[in-house]
């Protein structure tokens, strides 16, 4: 596994590392958000859809459960799912998040615990909310094969 740390001082920080986080993801990539309400969770996906140059707006999905957002540039789509109001791993499995992973870009909101099982491979990012006003910290943890010689830095 590899860790890497970091800290956003601003939302519009947070935005610009999900940016340079997406150029280091490509189709078949499944990124797991955690951390409490207000953490910079919807944030962080804004940056990773302007990294990748999908549709937008970028928004919660919690009420709509999953948005797919194609790519204006010829790149994968990116399906964005927050699993904040899923009841467990069936309704996830209701999602058919897996028929669109290999071709798109998968984020997860809430996903910890319920859709691990996806990908071997994957990113688990954790988000909280740091002492000074908008500050976030994150920890970014790559987890299987995929991540295992990727430097996160």
């Amino acid at each position: 596994m590899t860790t890497a740390e970091f800290r956003a001082a601003t939302a519009e920080d947070t935005r610009a590392l999900g940016a340079r986080l997406a150029a280091l993801l490509g189709p078949g990539d499944l990124v797991v958000l955690s951390g409490p309400l207000g953490a910079g969770k919807t944030t962080l996906v804004q940056g990773v859809a302007e990294g990748l140059k999908v549709r937008g707006p970028i928004t919660s999905p919690t009420f709509v459960i999953a948005r797919v957002h194609p790519s204006l540039s010829g790149g994968p789509a990116l399906v964005h799912a927050d699993a904040y109001r899923l009841g467990g791993a069936l309704e996830v499995d209701d999602l058919d998040l897996d028929a669109s992973l290999t071709e798109s870009v998968t984020v997860v909101e809430w996903g910890e615990g319920l859709v691990e099982g996806l990908s071997e491979d994957r990113l688990e990012i954790h988000l909280e909310r740091g002492a000074e006003g908008e500050e976030r910290l994150m920890k970014v943890t790559g987890v299987g094969p995929r991540w295992s010689e990727l430097s996160l830095v």
